[in-house]
């Protein structure tokens, strides 16, 4: 298995482009890589988790940056490319 871990940044943007972009990354990247989102906004905290794993990858978590829970902060999203 491959450990290697792929980062994104998607925070500047908006759904669908927050997915488009994840989805571009996983392509690229081996199976069995980690990949690490940051994302932030309501749309993208549910609909790129939700789109990820309804293509068949991991969802390792999804945790806040930082000790806040609102949507409009920063999410990191760790995802194991199957």
């Amino acid at each position: 298995m491959n450990d290697t871990t792929h980062f994104l940044d998607i925070t500047p943007d908006v759904c669908p482009l927050t997915f488009v972009k994840t989805k571009l990354l996983l392509e690229r990247v081996p199976v069995g890589a980690i990949v690490t989102v940051r994302l932030k906004g309501a749309e993208p905290l549910d609909n790129v988790p939700r789109a990820v794993a309804a293509h068949g990858h991991e969802i390792i978590s999804l945790v806040p940056e930082t000790d806040s829970r609102a949507p409009r902060d920063p999410h990191i999203l760790t995802i194991r490319k199957k």
